[in-house]
């Protein structure tokens, strides 16, 4: 008896891996509307049951659908389209980025790592290209793209050079959209024509004593008797953008009495008297990005200039790291890919007793497993942007996809200057610069523990 049972129960799990199942009424009527998560078209009144069936909302009295089977033989191309599909708009942005990044940026990246500096000539480049205004609405100065072709753009250009794609990803992610999202009229009439034409920002969170507790801040910003003003006292460490900056996003506790539910945002003027940039820290990798600490010594902010309200700047801060931490992900997969881009010709050329090291089994299973997790890496991390960009819940694919594409780019960087041997270990190549710019994609904007704990959490919800 278990035994025709196991039987028919296969037959029919086997039945339902052939075919697609569409139960609808009047497919052909039914208008067709895509579906941003997941790069494919469905029908829009049906609702997916499982991996195999789709039905409609109607059903007959007995609760079964009345339906028409359409065989999956049957479909459009167009409803099977990748993951990773992108529209015409988010191609010709990635091509153009990766046009620029090889012919102009490339040449430059070597000079600039050597003088841990940024070259003036780059950063005017990128205000002329569109590339730090991209997701800024048309009628302030924008390209009007979407947050995909944000992350594309940060991707190609990691690509050639990390330390130039963070000054790009910072910008981007984190300060044009913070505006965007919660600056009054004002605000945004003010900054975003400058921060998509002239006028780089920094993020100004971190502190000596605040690491992954970012709330445990120090820096105040006490009110005027009559409000009108606030003054911010208080120091700012690991600041990226810094030496560039014009503009300061600063977040600064308004009532400290009240805790992380003090902490207020403000859109401060890098020139405002009271405030000092460091020395750029010398670091380990993305040395053209210029990471400082700032001091703020009675800074007058106008009230003004508070983004959204007082005491919301906790929450502003986790929405739009939230949206960082997949602008990172892609920082790491364009490492990841400036690393093969470099090693396969490299394997491909070189030739051991007679045979090309890509030749040989042992050196062809490595390269197709890091090929592999980089692909993966692709595809989690652009599945979150289409999340994000359909309001869909997507912190915790934002933290799986900083945590996994930093785990992917530091391993294949590793991978590239073993395969490269000795030159791998010289600056004769870029490999070691890689190695070298991929190690903080575990430690900023959540450090990978934090990315582990953020999952975990989400997980213990979805499950009780």
């Amino acid at each position: 008896m278990l035994c025709s049972v196991l039987v028919s129960t296969r037959q029919q799990l086997a039945a339902r891996s052939c075919r697609l199942r569409f139960t609808v009424n009047n497919a052909k009527q039914r208008p067709i509307v895509p579906n941003v998560c997941f790069g494919t078209n469905i029908p829009k009144t049906v609702r997916i049951h499982s991996l195999s069936t789709f039905s409609t909302e109607q059903s007959d009295g007995d609760g079964r659908d009345e339906d028409t089977m359409i065989d999956a033989s049957s479909l459009t191309t167009t409803t099977r389209q990748p993951v990773t599909t992108f529209t015409e708009d988010e191609t010709m942005t990635r091509d153009a980025v990766r046009q620029w990044a090889r012919e102009t940026l490339q040449p430059q990246v070597r000079a600039m790592d050597t003088a841990s500096k940024l070259d003036p000539a780059i950063l005017n480049d990128l205000f002329a290209q569109g590339y730090m205004g991209l997701e800024i609405p048309h009628e302030f100065g924008g390209s009007g793209l979407t947050f995909t072709a944000a992350c594309l753009t940060v991707e190609e250009i990691s690509r050639v050079d990390p330390s130039v794609a963070i000054l790009v990803d910072i910008h981007n992610t984190l300060t044009n959209n913070a505006v965007r999202f919660w600056g009054s009229t004002a605000l945004q009439e003010e900054w975003l024509p400058r921060l998509a034409t002239e006028c780089v920002s920094s993020f100004c969170l971190s502190e000596a004593g605040s690491g992954s507790d970012a709330f445990a801040m120090k820096t105040t910003a006490t009110p005027s008797g009559d409000g009108s003003f606030y003054t911010i006292q208080g120091n700012k460490l690991w600041i990226s953008n810094a030496r560039e900056a014009g503009v300061l996003l600063v977040f600064a506790n308004a009532d400290p009495s009240q805790g992380y539910k003090g902490i207020t945002a403000f859109m401060v003027d890098a020139e405002t008297p009271g405030i000092t940039i460091g020395q750029p820290e010398d670091k380990l990798g993305l040395k053209a990005s210029s990471t400082c600490p700032i001091h703020f010594d009675n800074v007058k902010v106008e009230s003004s200039n508070i983004l959204g309200e007082v005491g919301q700047g906790y929450k502003y801060c986790i929405n739009i790291l939230n949206e960082g931490r997949i602008g990172i992900a892609a920082q790491q997969i364009g490492i990841a890919k400036g690393c093969m881009d470099i090693a396969m010709p490299y394997l491909l050329e070189r030739k051991q007793f007679g045979t090309a090291l890509a030749d040989f089994q042992g050196m062809q299973h490595q390269y197709a497993q890091i090929a592999t997790e980089i692909h993966a890496a692709e595809v989690v991390t652009y599945n979150a942007c289409r999340r994000k960009e359909a309001g869909l819940p997507f912190v915790k694919e934002a933290s799986m996809v900083k945590l996994y594409s930093s785990q992917v780019a530091e391993k294949t960087a590793s991978k590239t200057i073993e395969w490269l041997g000795g030159i791998g270990f010289t600056k004769d190549l870029l490999a070691e610069k890689f190695y070298r710019d991929c190690k903080v994609g575990s430690i900023y904007e959540g450090t990978s523990n934090i990315q582990l704990q953020t999952i975990a959490k989400i997980l213990q919800q979805e499950y009780s």
